[in-house]
């Protein structure tokens, strides 16, 4: 008497590597980071920087912005500075040099609530100052200018200005841990939160999921049905 070996429906198999390919693509959730964000003011606003301050190049007449917080790694995330990205406002009253450039800062340190433990924001509101630096120096040059110490780690991220904070380097924050009210919503650089505001899987995914799993149903019902 011969046994009939269980198979495994074909279809059902392509499902299932669907669903693995499917959940395999969503993107990886993660805390968020405690940093200094950087920011290139223009028309009076405030744009994430598409560079780091050691690379960037400032014209003469530029605006920019550094912000302390626990927040994405992302403009659309990130916490501004909370002092107006405005030139004539911090660099109005400083004449025009021949062979320099002037470069408005506007460091602001963030709230309590963001600080590290055992630390506090060296100042309340947000520090202005007016650099004249050389034509072609970095925004890292001008803002050491104003507002040394500046320590960056291994990588060249900013980590520090002014010596703030004494320690740490754009760590992630437990999404347990508490936030300063007024800091951007938490999440990872590398998720973006759905249209509904909270972070996770994206609309289209879990549409994809439900028709993988409605797929996969249908499989198992025509192969009990074949064998019927």
């Amino acid at each position: 008497m011969s046994r009939r070996r269980s198979r495994v429906p074909v279809g059902l198999l392509a499902v299932l590597g669907l669903l693995l390919t499917l959940f395999a693509a969503s993107p990886a959730l993660a805390a968020s980071y405690r940093y200094w964000s950087f920011w290139e003011g223009t028309g009076g606003k405030w744009g994430y920087a598409t560079q780091g301050p050691s690379t960037a190049r400032p014209a003469d007449g530029a605006t920019l912005g550094f912000r302390f917080s626990v927040s994405k790694d992302a403009g659309a995330e990130a916490a501004q500075p909370r002092a107006g990205a405005d030139f004539e406002a911090v660099c109005g009253a400083t004449a025009a040099a021949e062979g320099r450039k002037r470069v408005a800062l506007v460091v602001d340190f963030g709230l309590p609530g963001d600080a590290p433990a055992g630390e506090t924001p060296p100042q309340e509101a947000p520090r202005t100052a007016c650099a004249q630096v050389a034509p072609e120096a970095t925004a890292a040059e001008a803002l050491a200018s104003v507002a040394k110490p500046l320590r960056y780690n291994g990588a060249a991220l900013l980590c520090a200005i002014s010596g703030y904070p004494k320690s740490g380097c754009g760590e992630p924050i437990a999404d347990t841990e508490p936030k300063a009210s007024g800091s951007a919503a938490a999440s990872s650089p590398a998720a973006a939160p759905s249209p509904g505001g909270g972070s996770g899987p994206s609309a289209g995914l879990l549409a994809g999921v439900a028709a993988v799993a409605a797929l996969g149903a249908a499989a198992v019902w025509q192969s009990r049905r074949r064998r019927r």
